[in-house]
């Protein structure tokens, strides 16, 4: 499934270092609409995860799924997964806008539920969702994987806490992707089923900014989305901005699109730039342009000196092992619950801000 020119069936896997014993821990995959799902359990998995079920209506994505992973039960209905006192972890990679739902029903029914991004597409659902966390003690965990599941971008996360490049002042995120407009559900195209650019890819960004410069909170500065080149399909958002500034004074710019040109050897060349109060880091986290492809790159400079550091490969993906752990101690090492919903949270809230300015006519 690791498919380098197409972002929506990219599922990385790798060495990873394996936190339970085969059968420890049981997690079940369900509603399949979108491929990432492949990552997650690819993740889990690959961490020692065992993958008992899988739930889906659409019997051609169910095959693909079952050809994946061998031995794998196919669960006649949603229920029995549910149901099931072994299951211990939900994953699910629905039409963003049923993700919340489906969330309130796994941490209802006494599992902790693992979603793609973005994990809400209103704010209503998000605070549901929050109450519902709260009053079961289940987790509502998130998929961000541009952090995540990316060798570079975990290393940056692991060099700013030794203090490589000091306290962080700015991190600015460039996230193009590639459209591949004949592949995609008739839901990609419709604000809401996906809920708006910044909400959707916007969120990775998001995240990794309060990651990286240590916030909890943010202001939101300016934020902006538009259809640039795609008036058959009014519901899309092909371009999206925002600026925030977080609560300990770090500043964030991101830009999101879907401007990937075809003749990219991956999706898309996502960068992210950090700066420093003593050092900077660049990521390239998919390609080294007319170098290598796929690539995941970290450049470090600081005082000692200029670094390129091939990250690929090479950190074993550990929020998926962090995250089996979490579950099984009722610990919050991988991601609090917190950050995981303020993430969403200011994507959310950048993009109302920006719907808000469109129907204005400010933009």
């Amino acid at each position: 499934m690791a498919n380098i020119k197409d972002g929506a069936s990219y599922a990385p896997s790798g060495e990873a270092e394996q936190v339970v014993a085969p059968g420890e821990f049981l997690i079940a995959a369900a509603f399949l609409d979108h491929g990432h799902i492949y990552g997650q359990v690819n993740g889990l998995c690959d961490a020692g995860a065992t993958l008992k079920y899988v739930y889906d209506t659409d019997p051609e994505r169910l095959q693909q799924f079952c050809n994946t992973y061998p031995g794998v039960k196919v669960a006649e209905s949603f229920d029995v997964i549910l149901q099931d006192p072994d299951i211990r972890l939900v994953c699910a990679a629905a039409i963003p806008c049923e993700r919340a739902a489906i969330g309130i029903q796994v941490m209802a029914s006494g599992k902790d539920y693992f979603t793609d991004k973005s994990p809400f597409t209103t704010l209503q659902q998000l605070q549901e969702a929050r109450e519902v966390a709260s009053q079961t003690g289940q987790k509502y965990a998130v998929y961000y994987a541009e952090r995540l599941h990316n060798d570079a971008a975990w290393r940056a996360g692991e060099l700013i806490k030794q203090g490589a490049v000091g306290r962080v002042l700015q991190v600015l995120n460039l996230a193009p992707h590639r459209l591949a407009k004949t592949t995609r559900p008739a839901w990609f195209f419709d604000k809401r089923c996906y809920g708006g650019i910044l909400t959707d890819i916007g969120s990775h960004q998001v995240e990794q900014f309060l990651t990286y410069a240590g916030c909890r909170a943010a202001t939101i500065n300016f934020s902006r989305v538009a259809n640039f080149s795609h008036p058959d399909r009014p519901g899309l958002e092909d371009f999206g901005e925002m600026s925030m500034t977080g609560d300990n004074g770090a500043s964030f710019y991101s830009r999101v699109d879907w401007y990937t040109p075809e003749g990219l050897r991956t999706w898309g060349d996502g960068r992210t730039f950090i700066v420093g109060s003593e050092g900077t880091i660049e990521l390239r986290k998919y390609i080294d342009v007319t170098v290598a492809a796929p690539a995941s790159r970290l450049f470090l400079v600081n005082a000692q000196g200029e670094e390129m550091e091939d990250c690929l490969g090479n950190t074993g993906f550990p929020f998926f092992g962090q995250l089996i752990l979490d579950c099984l101690n009722r610990t919050e090492n991988a991601m609090s619950q917190e950050h995981a919903f303020t993430a969403a949270q200011l994507s959310l809230q950048a993009q109302a801000l920006a719907d808000d300015s469109t129907v204005n006519g400010l933009h």
